[in-house]
């Protein structure tokens, strides 16, 4: 009886290459990045755009300023009789609240703005 000869252990090889997710892939479409440094008619658009939302911030904490504090001498005008407890309360522990709400308000407003904007101009592989 003749000895069946077993096929040879199958061999192992080791894959040293760089992993398939790790690979670089050249971008789909242009960078906004490079857009923007190199002063193309499209990243002028993105950087219009941001100036103008932060614009929109700033000139919505300025309306809310002059509409919240600027009336204050008309409500001044109008309680001539009794206005001097109410003079002191409203500019001395009104007046700075609001003015710190509306700051903060603009803070986090504009802080969002360029988060969105950092977020358009970042390229998707360099995020991970």
């Amino acid at each position: 009886m003749a000895e069946e000869q077993q096929p040879p252990p199958p061999r192992r090889e080791t894959v040293t290459g760089v992993p398939r997710g790790a690979r670089r892939r050249p971008p789909a479409h242009t960078p906004a990045r490079s857009e923007i440094s190199e002063q193309t008619t499209l990243g002028a658009t993105y950087v219009r755009a941001l100036m103008r939302s932060q614009f929109r911030a700033a000139l919505g904490a300025l309306a809310a300023l002059v509409t919240l504090i600027g009336t204050l001498p008309l409500v001044f005008a109008v309680s001539r009789d009794g206005s001097g407890p109410l003079v002191w309360v409203a500019l001395g522990l009104l007046v700075y609240p609001v003015m710190w709400l509306i700051a903060r308000w603009y803070v986090t407003r504009a802080e969002r703005n360029e988060a969105d904007f950092t977020g358009l101009v970042m390229d998707p592989a360099d995020r991970g």
